[in-house]
């Protein structure tokens, strides 16, 4: 539960004690003043409750204008321009296919237009670690078809949803780390069968996930030409079964 809301949570138990209170006390002498605090009690209680519902509006509506998809950017430069302005605008990084250099967004957003030179050349490595990519946001990738490497490593928006659609890379990437994803599950991980070229798998520290040890091994069985990193887990798997041993898978 966020600050917030455990802020809220706690006036809410308190306005109730106070409630309780003053029915205990209504049958002797209940006091003028604590009328007056029960009333702006609650009167605070509703607008605090508004304030949190307008933030949480906000942020989706920020996180939406972020993860637009740039078709008129696309239909003016073409597909590689637009993947390429979206990712700077979500300060991540990138590399033009036949190109050594990267191209960043720096601590304050700001980056070079030099990448409008190299319109008609495909992205080869990207990435996007803690950015606020999403699965909407996604669409400005899917016309990157020769994109090897994919870096999304804590990105908070990252969902199962975001990991169903990476099959549009299922003939390219030989990359993909999305290590510190909050919201990725178990199932979302089965997805990621349909990238048969995928060499390299990067799940460290996923929360979200169930059984990690016994998730890795399903991934080494799905996946039996990729290297997977999993670290951040306890990856012993009792047996069941009374007296079991424990398998140990390491990384």
């Amino acid at each position: 539960m966020s600050a917030p809301l455990l802020s809220l949570h706690k006036c809410c138990q308190l306005s109730t004690q106070l409630i309780v209170a003053r029915r205990q006390w209504s049958s002797s002498s209940a006091s003028p003043l604590l009328s007056r605090l029960l009333l702006i009690l609650t009167q605070r209680f509703y607008d605090v409750e508004m304030l949190l519902n307008w933030r949480f509006q906000m942020s989706r509506k920020r996180l939406q204008r972020k993860n637009v998809y740039y078709g008129y950017t696309q239909r003016l430069y073409g597909p590689d321009i637009a993947s390429a302005y979206y990712i700077l605008r979500l300060r991540g990084g990138f590399r033009y296919v036949g190109h050594s250099d990267w191209f960043h967004s720096d601590h304050r957003g700001k980056f070079s237009w030099d990448f409008l030179n190299h319109k008609d050349t495909p992205l080869e490595e990207v990435d996007m670690s803690h950015t606020v990519i999403n699965y909407t946001g996604l669409i400005n990738l899917e016309k990157q078809r020769q994109l090897r490497t994919l870096k999304l490593r804590g990105c908070p928006e990252l969902d199962d949803w975001f990991l169903a659609r990476l099959h549009v890379f299922q003939d390219s990437l030989e990359e993909l780390d999305i290590s510190h994803c909050p919201r990725i599950t178990t199932g979302g991980l089965a997805a990621l069968r349909n990238l048969k070229e995928l060499k390299r798998l990067n799940v460290s520290s996923l929360p979200g996930i169930s059984s990690p040890g016994l998730v890795i091994i399903l991934l080494e069985e799905m996946l039996p030409q990729c290297l997977i990193t999993a670290d951040g887990y306890d990856l012993s798997v009792r047996q069941e079964g009374g007296g079991g041993t424990d398998v140990q898978t390491q990384r």
